[in-house]
């Protein structure tokens, strides 16, 4: 098989942008000073745009920017600027969802425009109007079953993309009123509360709290199609995408690393599904994850109700800053608590992982100490195996 699949991760700033493409990503896409849906983020300026793409470029990699707003007559004025400001710093595509968006793009720029999952277009015809409006890429709701995407594909002549890990929505790809209603914070507008994942007392008809194991919830489980790679490539897929602009480049790099290896071996003739890697994916996330509607998964086995515990992940031990090959000692940037005898792996790009028990650990000024326990603290480690700049420590498992 030689068909060209392109694997789309989320970054949230300029580090986790490299780490991802790093990592095997052939593009991300970012959150510009406007007009996106992540307003907690901390999101890129021009500036950091140009940054980011230049390094992607040198890769022979792209970079996409959402501005999936839901927009606001007061917003249009000062768009034309914006959005050639994007384009002159080089950005491949935008990832829109707002017509009038799209239109201004579309008259003013030669920069790639594609709808975005927030449009929660699910059918043939949607496609084949935004094909004519201008959109070079569909990026479908992740409600698409296997069925609908392929006839989508092979009736519209039109790049898709399609979610292929990470959280999803209560509602239709963000449509939703609950962040409004309950705090003001308007979910297609960058400000979901994730009110769906809060705990709720659940009352009967008198309204008397009906008592359970846990309080309830109708919180999604998280969306995980690695077993389904080799489908989802045969379906003629364009782009798989990532989700997780605000996860940390412990998740990005492992959940990038994991997906790059399924698709690579399925494209050279090599797939064999990898247990194993399922298990990698599961360990750094904090929800249970599912195959969800791509495979008809849409009633309560795709839902939280109760019984649910979200487990903060501990696995990152550490970022490898430098490596000296004449001496074979690592410097380490600390990320999570690690000591003496403990047993971890290292692993990196390009499938690198090997398994390294701790024995000396330095501080800065070459002191032998026992415990690296401090924030960020770096320390040096003596590691036979070359290891590289962006390379990770996480806690042995399996």
């Amino acid at each position: 098989m030689t068909k060209k699949v392109e694997l789309l991760a989320p970054a949230g700033d300029l580090e986790r942008l490299k780490v991802a493409l790093l990592y095997g990503a052939d593009a991300v896409y970012i959150g510009g000073p406007r007009l996106g849906l992540r307003a907690n983020a901390i999101n890129f300026t021009i500036e950091e745009i140009k940054e980011g793409c230049s390094f992607a470029h040198k890769l022979g990699k792209r970079v996409h920017v959402a501005v999936n707003i839901a927009l606001h007559n007061k917003e249009i004025d000062g768009m034309v600027k914006y959005l050639k400001d994007l384009e002159e710093a080089g950005v491949d595509a935008i990832i829109v969802s707002d017509p009038a968006i799209m239109k201004v793009a579309k008259d003013n720029t030669n920069i790639e425009i594609h709808v975005s999952t927030q449009a929660s277009t699910l059918n043939i015809e949607a496609v084949k109007f935004w094909k004519k409006f201008g959109a070079t890429r569909v990026v479908l709701g992740r409600e698409t079953s296997k069925e609908d995407i392929k006839e989508i594909i092979d009736n519209v002549d039109i790049e898709i993309e399609s979610f292929i890990h990470g959280a999803m929505c209560s509602s239709y790809s963000g449509r939703c009123v609950l962040s409004n209603f309950f705090t003001g914070r308007d979910a297609n507008r960058g400000g979901c509360a994730q009110i769906c994942r809060w705990d709720f007392d659940l009352l009967d008809e008198n309204k008397n709290i009906l008592e359970g194991d846990k309080p309830f919830t109708f919180c999604t489980k998280d969306l995980s199609q690695l077993e389904y790679i080799p489908d989802m490539i045969d379906l003629g897929i364009s782009s798989f995408k990532i989700e997780g602009r605000m996860r940390s480049i412990y998740y990005i790099a492992t959940v990038v690393g994991v997906y790059r290896k399924a698709i690579d071996n399925y494209l050279s003739g090599n797939y064999k599904y990898d247990k194993d890697s399922e298990k990698v994916l599961r360990a750094v996330a904090n929800r249970d994850s599912i195959s969800q509607f791509l495979n008809g998964n849409f009633g309560k086995e795709s839902q939280y109700y109760n019984g649910r515990e979200e487990i903060s992940n501990q696995d990152f031990l550490g970022l490898v800053l430098d490596y000296d090959k004449d001496s074979k000692m690592a410097t380490i940037m600390q990320r999570n608590y690690f000591k003496k005898g403990d047993v971890v792996e290292f692993f990196g790009p390009n499938d690198k992982c090997f398994t390294y028990t701790v024995n000396d650990i330095y501080d800065e000024e070459g002191n032998i100490i026992d415990i690296v326990r401090h924030p960020k603290q770096v320390v040096k480690l003596p590691v036979e195996e070359e290891l590289n700049t962006c390379d990770m420590m996480r806690i042995k498992k399996y």
